[in-house]
């Protein structure tokens, strides 16, 4: 494991606060969030629905702005991170182009960044192994079956070697098994490119299965009511689930959510 505790964190949120302004009043979405993530992290953000998770995922990724508070990536502000190109973003549906290749969509953040028409090749070939889609390149979205286009996606935001792998529940919409087989996959993304991950997930098994650092949610306003440091080693079989150690996790984020949920009653 390397030593974080030297290395200035990836991303600092102090007393973040983000209020939404509607047309029926200002919704505070977040609420005096403190967190610290550090370089090669894997932190996952579970709470209920409306609870700030993505919220905070999009603001490290300077989709939407704090009202309060301050947020740092890599010591800039998020709109600085964003134009140094610091992090990749996969969102919940792979929101890949019809009309492009698997290879053309890749390719899409490299064209718009000026890379070479060499370095855009070689890239696509090695993002496309490192997500287990080699020989997929010229076929097209529509020909990939759902958790393949969410590879694909995967691919994409890593294509341009961003330190920071931002993550908005990529596997909710996907069955049990093809969850199981992308969660087993990610790990080992994680293990072998050594990238800070931010994870927004649903599901709780999958929040400890992958986890380094678990950031439990409470109902809106958004707020951490705990956060977990994994004891989990980094391999991590599946059969992982069926341990006392996974289990006592998964226990502590349940009632951390119950909590939440009694302090917002």
């Amino acid at each position: 494991m390397k030593d974080t505790a030297t290395s200035a964190p990836v991303i600092e949120a102090k007393n973040l606060n983000l209020v939404f302004e509607t047309g029926d009043g200002p919704v505070q979405a977040l609420k005096d969030v403190n967190l610290t993530i550090n370089r090669g992290d894997f932190v996952s953000f579970i709470g209920p629905s409306g609870c700030g998770k993505t919220t905070f995922l999009r603001a490290i990724a300077a989709l939407e702005t704090p009202t309060g508070g301050t947020l740092t990536v890599n010591g800039m502000t998020p709109d600085q991170a964003r134009q140094a190109r610091a992090y990749g973003y996969v969102f919940q549906a792979a929101g890949l182009y019809p009309w492009r290749t698997i290879a053309g969509n890749i390719k899409l953040p490299l064209e718009i960044m000026g890379f070479s028409k060499a370095e855009q090749d070689e890239r696509v070939n090695r993002v496309l192994e490192l997500v287990e889609l080699a020989g997929f390149g010229k076929k097209f979205p529509w020909q990939l079956s759902g958790g393949m286009q969410q590879r694909a996606s995967i691919a994409r935001a890593l294509a341009f070697d961003a330190d920071i792998l931002l993550m908005d529940e990529p596997f909710g919409a996907l069955d049990e098994i093809v969850r199981d087989r992308l969660n087993e996959e990610v790990l080992k993304l994680w293990a072998r490119t050594g990238k800070t991950i931010g994870f927004v997930t649903h599901s709780i098994p999958e929040a400890v299965y992958l986890s380094t650092k678990i950031v439990v949610m409470s109902p809106r306003p958004g707020r951490i009511t705990d956060v977990i440091d994994s004891p989990l080693p980094k391999e991590r079989p599946l059969d992982i689930r069926d341990s006392r150690a996974f289990i006592e996790i998964a226990h502590r984020v349940r009632e951390g959510l119950r909590a939440g949920h009694g302090d917002h009653e």
